[in-house]
């Protein structure tokens, strides 16, 4: 049987192509067993994971328990507000916390770059970033990818347009190194200020212009404008952001085409994109949710059978 190339997920930049397919067909199976009426399967009934949360999440950390409790795992739920993080002493006791409990996979979201990598060196249970600051989200850039492919087929040589806050978005990042392992071309679009300076050199294209990059790409992942991640004023109001970098409905209807739209979630509607966007028959937003599950439930299977 087919492996992962390492033991644990902390970004996307430490997989290999062979990597990303074989979690892809993975979580093809698992899309078929969470549409069936018993949704369950035993295959980590023996497996204890741990979630920890240092920030904020309803969607990944219901995504995430949610396909442990597919899989029959044994699901520890810590939750630690982000005003409480003090990055070493914090970590080090959930790592000595974890080694207690004899726990065997941690499921991580911190706001610190690294702390999972931290981790990982640190404790003998397999380790998955479900987020890591403004570094990767690994999980959303597989989800996202898979459910392009559900759409598109190979995505060698498609074009995705990442649209919004590319300087404070993990997903962005883990979205272009995942693209791009898979032969797709990127490029990312938003104002000046939100576009980070040497991104060019990760291979994307970046335009300020959006509906010149409606017209160019294939899929439009959308972003969420991070306000909480914004210490100083990137644009002047929020009206003029939705003005000048929002997505509409009359822009998608005026494309020679008909393109794919996406968003990773939360959607502050009316500022990224309209709500006739977002529920229009272009957008796959809900798929997304729900290739959510199917994805991890495939991360967390690989990663188990990778245990020493």
């Amino acid at each position: 049987m087919a492996t992962l190339s390492t033991r644990h997920l902390l970004g996307i930049k430490n997989l290999t192509p062979e990597d990303l397919n074989l979690i892809f067909e993975t979580a093809d199976s698992f899309k078929e067993v969470i549409n069936r009426p018993i949704k369950k399967v035993p295959s980590l009934r023996d497996t204890t994971i741990a979630n920890i949360f240092f920030e904020n999440s309803t969607r990944t950390r219901i995504s995430f328990e949610l396909a442990e409790k597919r899989l029959s795992a044994d699901v520890v739920n810590f939750s630690a507000s982000s005003s409480s993080v003090k990055k070493g002493e914090t970590l080090l006791d959930t790592v000595n916390n974890i080694l207690a409990m004899k726990v065997d996979m941690v499921v991580m979201r911190h706001p610190s770059p690294g702390a999972p990598h931290f981790l990982a060196e640190n404790i003998p249970a397999n380790v998955i970033n479900a987020g890591d600051g403004t570094h990767e989200h690994p999980t959303q850039a597989l989800l996202d990818a898979f459910s392009m492919r559900e759409k598109l087929g190979d995505l060698k040589g498609k074009k995705v347009a990442i649209f919004g806050d590319i300087l404070h978005s993990r997903v962005a990042l883990s979205n272009i190194f995942c693209l791009k392992k898979l032969g797709a071309k990127v490029a990312v679009c938003g104002p000046p200020t939100l576009i980070p300076k040497h991104v060019h050199e990760l291979g994307v294209e970046v335009s300020h212009n959006v509906k010149e990059t409606l017209n160019w790409c294939d899929v439009a992942n959308v972003l969420r404008i991070q306000l909480e991640r914004q210490d100083i004023k990137y644009f002047p109001s929020l009206r003029e952001y939705s003005q000048y970098y929002g997505i509409n409905k009359k822009m998608l209807d005026s494309l020679q085409k008909e393109i794919i739209v996406m968003h990773p979630g939360p959607i502050n509607r009316g500022v990224e994109m309209t709500s006739d966007v977002a529920d229009s028959k272009q957008s796959i937003i809900l798929d997304q949710v729900e290739n959510g599950v199917a994805v991890r439930m495939a991360v967390l299977f690989l990663l188990a059978n990778k245990r020493d």
